[in-house]
């Protein structure tokens, strides 16, 4: 029995599936999860010494790699200062100001522990700001694991058999409304019968939890003019996106400034950090301030808001996402050369995900190509193999981060090539 049974079989006794989060069994792809020990740079070592170049990062915020040394030398300060306090402290407020001294939209910040706790939260400012009960959402885009977000959700959710969770109350679900990504027709009917309920329209600007769906931008446009002639919020998910992307996030880059920015994943250094960010006299609804309740014992932890500092600034000091920006242009030609045109590599920014072909851009659910699920097991599985760790779902995004060198990308070439071509005779 491998290393990674005999932890597998104690994990099932103790935890819903063995796991502490869905995608991490393995369900989407078949066979025993991997149990990493250790994380360096672009690489990972499981229990058994076996290293992977992984391109999982932790689901993404790992920008700077595993075990930066800027990152480590922060959170060792940190911790010899105590690593948490229930009480203000200088460096939560160090964070706010490099994040709104950059992003015009974050007139006000507060830091949460949690994608989902952002979003969340963020929705609350919107109905108390608006009066009104109902969100618009779009098929596919995950928002985390609030009830009224999980309908038509993507990320563990995703797949031929995603529907709404169970455990749902009715009442909630009728408060969500749910219109297909890139349809304009569509667009203007959720809105012509029920914009004057409407008190948010949440999005992910860059989809990447079905998925990576880069949508036009015309829609994109659209959609903002809608929601603000109708009154109503527009909250930019931008978990994944923001600090990926640029600096500014798909926000900056859409030249679109959101009413509502819900942040994580990079701008937490690898920690537990999240925020919701907008308007002042959004954020001033929130408590002390305001009649919004929203409150957590480990918000803007100290550890984690040095570390997400650490990360940020050092990206900003090495031009971090221009040195990305070209090294990803030289792996993505790389990577497309041995894998078109049966498999597709579909990347905005250091994002990416390998699919089957489309013979038209892949924008909605339903246009994702048959077969991705059987064939990305088999791809999934033969990556392993020949020493590459990624995400074990055929719908979830890879990453690249600045710990991944030349030299490091074109083994990853190598590797993935050959598992394709293993994939394919299997």
């Amino acid at each position: 029995m491998s290393a990674h049974q005999a932890l597998f079989d104690r994990a099932v006794k103790v935890a819903p599936g063995g796991v502490h989060s869905p995608v991490r069994a393995f369900r989407s792809v078949g066979g025993t999860p991997v149990f990493v020990a250790r994380g360096c740079g672009a690489r990972l070592t499981d229990v058994e010494g076996r290293e992977y170049i992984d391109f999982c990062l932790s689901f993404g915020p790992l920008i700077l790699g595993h075990a930066d040394s800027d990152v480590a030398a922060a959170i060792r300060n940190a911790i010899d200062d105590g690593w948490s306090f229930g009480a203000c402290e200088p460096y939560s407020l160090e964070l706010a100001e490099w994040m709104c001294a950059r992003l015009p939209w974050a007139e006000r910040i507060r830091f949460v522990s949690s994608g989902t706790e952002a979003v969340m939260s963020a929705i609350r400012v919107a109905r108390a700001a608006t009066g009104r009960p109902r969100v618009l959402k779009f098929e596919g885009c995950y928002h985390g694991h609030a009830d009224g977000m999980l309908v038509k959700a993507g990320s563990g959710l995703a797949g031929p058999a995603a529907a709404t969770s169970a455990g749902v109350p009715a009442g909630t679900v009728a408060d969500t409304l749910v219109a297909p990504l890139d349809d304009e027709q569509a667009l203007d009917r959720v809105f012509d019968e029920a914009g004057a309920t409407i008190a948010a329209v949440i999005v992910e600007p860059l989809p990447a939890n079905y998925g990576v769906l880069p949508q036009r931008c015309e829609w994109i446009d659209r959609l903002a003019t809608r929601s603000r002639a109708a009154g109503a919020l527009l909250i930019f998910d931008e978990v994944i996106s923001g600090f990926r992307v640029g600096l500014a996030g798909m926000s900056g880059a859409l030249g679109i400034r959101p009413d509502l920015v819900c942040y994580g994943k990079v701008m937490g250094g690898g920690f537990p950090v999240a925020a919701y960010a907008g308007r002042a006299d959004l954020l001033n609804l929130v408590a002390p301030l305001g009649p919004v309740y929203q409150a957590g014992t480990l918000s803007a932890n100290p550890v984690g808001m040095r570390a997400g500092l650490a990360t940020l600034e050092k990206m900003e000091r090495l031009d971090g996402w221009q040195a990305l920006e070209d090294r990803a242009t030289r792996f993505f030609a790389g990577l497309r050369s041995v894998m078109e045109p049966r498999i597709e590599v579909v990347r905005r920014a250091s994002i990416f995900w390998l699919r089957l072909a489309s013979s038209d851009p892949v924008r909605r659910v339903e246009m994702i190509p048959a077969g991705q699920s059987a064939w990305y097991a088999k791809f999934f599985h033969a990556a392993l193999r020949h020493g590459v760790y990624l995400p074990p779902s055929p719908y979830e995004a890879c990453f690249l981060s600045l710990a991944h060198d030349d030299a490091t990308l074109d083994e990853a070439v190598r590797a993935l090539a050959a598992a394709a071509e293993d994939a394919s005779d299997s």
